[in-house]
């Protein structure tokens, strides 16, 4: 690119620009949360249908993590970050337009590819612009994915109401993208930190495997547990908790729908970034997570909104506070060169709750119905969060024992 068409903003304008592109992915990418059970009718989805559809996204994030997380290592971030909008972009022009299970899958699919290579390169851009103040890069990642999935489902709620219904809602998403396209491809790149010879290109590009630095493994299976889980139950909010909601409580506004569905999300992110606290905030923020999942299916059972929302607040700030001790307390413990990695096998594990647990749901939910398998999930979410908060509460103490 000629050097007069390039770009050189200062440090404000570049954490504005990576932040802005990583949220307008997610969001894209949970538009659709509100417009699930519309889907369903128009058509002909079962339940299964729904998770499935919801799913791929979730799988082609993990495959394209496995496989392009490291990219930005070698093209530069800037570069990784235009190839992940333009990604995006075209995932959002086919689930716009799509008429079947398949074409929604493939829009998905695309989308997904795009948040994938997005992750690692806006969590390390993040990381080189803030080198003396790691834990406010961790904290900004985590707002932008967390922030990004919340607006997501209220947003997609608001613009459905716009004439052209699914269409309309998709199309103002692909201006957005273009918007920030436009920013992002004039930015002066900063040099990749790992420039591949040009006979070691293709070698440098090929898949990894995924991993973690020895010292930082015990942190980092912690983080990834928590990460399941807390994905786990915001994958059954995105996906069938809309239509459940619905029918529970009567609602039929989509932003209503789309305003309960993302409130955990939009919780959790605020949580993230202004609640403070140190390493004690992992076993109590499991246990104020398995208390709400617990709290919300019963409100479901028992048809009372305002516990509903209750318990949806309850599972944000849950959510929040024990994924990102976890996530702050993994990845500050690894070196620069590691911290790309470090970040994507997180959520490759994390991502997978988004998707395992939710398509088991899906079946279980077309087989027994959808009332007793989302009781019998809550309970697992629950009993998992206490596990999880005890092995937590255990790993702090004997790191405490070995500092003292």
């Amino acid at each position: 690119m000629p050097r007069n068409l390039t770009w050189n903003p200062g440090f404000t304008t570049r954490l504005v620009i990576t932040m802005s592109a990583m949220s307008l992915l997610l969001i894209g990418a949970n538009l659709a949360t509100p417009l699930y059970p519309q889907l369903q009718s128009q058509l002909s989805l079962r339940p299964m249908g729904t998770t499935v559809a919801f799913a791929s996204y979730v799988c082609s994030l993990i495959l394209f993590l496995c496989t392009v997380g490291h990219w930005s290592d070698h093209i530069g971030r800037r570069a990784a970050l235009v190839f992940a909008v333009a990604l995006s972009l075209a995932g959002t022009l086919v689930f716009a337009s799509a008429d079947s299970l398949t074409e929604l899958c493939l829009g998905r699919g695309l989308q997904g590819a795009g948040v994938a290579l997005a992750t690692g390169a806006s969590s390390a851009a993040l990381r080189e612009l803030l080198p003396s103040k790691p834990q406010w890069a961790s904290r900004f990642t985590l707002l932008t994915s967390s922030g990004g999935v919340a607006v997501g489902p209220l947003l997609g709620g608001l613009l459905a109401l716009l004439p052209g219904g699914r269409h309309s809602v998709f199309m103002v998403q692909a201006v957005l993208l273009l918007l920030i396209l436009v920013p992002l491809s004039l930015l002066q790149a900063r040099p990749a930190i790992a420039i591949a010879s040009a006979g070691e290109r293709k070698r440098a590009l090929a898949p990894r495997g995924l991993g973690v630095p020895v010292e930082a493994r015990p942190r980092a299976v912690i983080a990834c547990m928590v990460g399941f889980l807390s994905f786990a139950v915001f994958g059954f909010v995105l996906s069938l908790a809309p239509g459940y909601m619905a029918q529970a409580f009567g609602l039929h506004s989509l932003p209503a729908i789309g305003l309960l569905a993302g409130l955990p999300l939009g919780v959790a992110a605020l949580t993230q970034v202004f609640v403070r606290g140190g390493d004690r905030q992992l076993p109590v923020g499991l246990l104020i997570l398995g208390g709400g999942v617990i709290l919300l299916a019963f409100a479901a059972e028992a048809e009372i909104l305002g516990l509903a929302v209750f318990a949806m607040i309850l599972i944000g700030v849950g959510q929040g506070t024990s994924f990102r001790a976890a996530f702050s307390r993994a990845v500050d413990a690894v070196e620069t060169s590691w911290h790309a990695r470090t970040v994507s096998t997180i959520y490759v594990v994390t991502y997978l709750g988004s998707a395992v647990p939710v398509i088991g749901l899906g079946w279980a939910a077309g087989a027994f119905g959808l009332v007793p398998s989302t009781m019998t999930f809550s309970v697992a979410c629950a009993v998992l969060a206490l596990g999880l908060a005890i092995a937590a509460k255990r790993q702090l103490s004997a790191e405490k024992v070995r500092q003292s």
